[in-house]
């Protein structure tokens, strides 16, 4: 007994391993941090692509979304879609803040579009709004109480698979008819647009987009760290067993109702905050943002960069909207047929995605045209596991 409990405390050598690759990790997400904010928004405004600042900006938060599809989608085989509803309650909730910030020489403190129904006041849902620490609470909260009170529901009835995937779906549809119904409260279809300021400082002005864009690398950074530290551990360990055999886990001991609660609530708010980063750098948050569309995008994000690996959801969400832009500049009249022939080859090519597909085939690619395709000897066998075990237990 005391042997096992000596072979699970890792020995200094092994302890040693692993501060040394976090170290590594955090050295290169800080070079890519400081890429991300000082060398690439110095090359796009070298080139006259200044515009491609915040269009990155806007990339970088549908990334945070994407980082919380792959948290229960890669590590926890829950496939939802319907994380449109939490980007756009986030969103909704900056906006609603952004709405209330009315400049020093306006007369009329109501959103423009409320006395085009008749509404001289503003309405008891809007006031506190007012206040930024209530916005942020708001942009937290309200996703994560949505998602707990969606999970608890489906999970604690054992709902999952294409079932889970359907309630979803469903309420996607649910919150989209609802806020694209509420034409006085939140103007309906056209949504909140038109922001002017924050702080007393002009929101569209270059200088505070730039810094959208520093706070959108932050939050990303600060959100990867957080899923990396969830699958890192026995938690992400536990969450890989509830995906591969959730009943054995469940006959463990372990109840997955609670840990899925979790995971998906966590799921939801990185979704809410992706949602309060783009609205600024967008100008808009509409019903649009809750559509089905959007919500099976941004599993087709984690899909393309390969899910269960984290930065390939970074590397998919980026690479599927750069492209996505490029192409309709390039092919306005025919870049979805480009877009669906990209998603056909990575389903049916790739289907670990390109980071999969980098560890496994790639590797293996890399070694065959630089080193040459291997060879297998004799003395190989002598090593290989299969061979020495029907050496020593030979089949009559």
């Amino acid at each position: 007994m005391i042997e096992d409990i000596s072979q699970t405390i890792p020995t200094p050598s092994t302890s040693q391993k692993n501060w040394r690759s976090l170290g590594i990790e955090v050295g290169v997400g800080l070079a890519i941090a400081l890429i991300l904010v000082f060398v690439i928004p110095a090359i796009f405004t070298a080139t006259g692509q200044a515009f491609r600042i915040t269009m990155l900006g806007r990339f970088l938060a549908l990334a945070i979304v994407g980082l919380g599809i792959d948290l229960i989608w890669g590590f926890t085989g829950l496939l939802s879609l319907g994380h449109g509803v939490f980007f756009g309650l986030g969103g909704y909730a900056l906006a609603m803040h952004l709405k209330l910030q009315f400049p020093a020489e306006s007369t009329q403190k109501l959103p423009e579009f409320m006395p085009l129904y008749g509404i001289n006041k503003l309405p008891a849902l809007w006031e506190p709004f007012y206040s930024f620490q209530f916005t942020v609470l708001a942009i937290v909260l309200i996703p994560a109480i949505v998602g707990a009170i969606l999970g608890y529901l489906v999970f604690r009835n054992r709902i999952r698979g294409v079932y889970f995937s359907i309630l979803t779906q469903a309420t996607t549809i649910i919150f989209f008819n609802f806020f694209n119904g509420q034409q006085q409260l939140i103007n309906g279809t056209n949504g909140l647009t038109d922001f002017k300021t924050i702080f007393g400082y002009d929101i569209n002005a270059p200088e505070t987009q730039r810094v959208f864009y520093i706070l959108t690398v932050v939050f990303l950074g600060l959100a990867y760290a957080l899923c990396r530290w969830l699958t890192s551990g026995r938690f992400g360990r536990l969450l890989v067993a509830l995906r591969d055999d959730e009943n054995r886990a469940r006959f463990s001991g372990y109840d997955p109702t609670g840990f899925k609660v979790l995971v998906f609530a966590i799921s939801a708010v990185l979704a809410g905050i992706g949602g309060a980063l783009f609205t600024p750098q967008t100008g808009i948050i509409s019903p649009k943002s809750m559509d089905i569309a959007l919500s099976i995008e941004m599993v087709i994000w984690v899909a393309v960069g390969g899910r269960a690996t984290l930065i390939g959801a970074l590397i998919g969400t980026i690479l599927v909207n750069f492209a996505k832009s490029l192409l309709s500049e390039q092919f306005p009249e025919i870049w979805l047929f480009f877009q669906g022939a990209m998603f056909l080859i990575v389903v049916m090519v790739l289907p670990d995605g390109l980071v999969g597909w980098c560890r496994t085939s790639g590797v293996l690619l890399f070694k065959r045209i630089f080193f040459g395709r291997p060879t297998v000897t004799y003395p190989s066998l002598e090593l290989d596991p299969e061979v020495q075990s029907e050496r020593e237990n030979p089949r009559n």
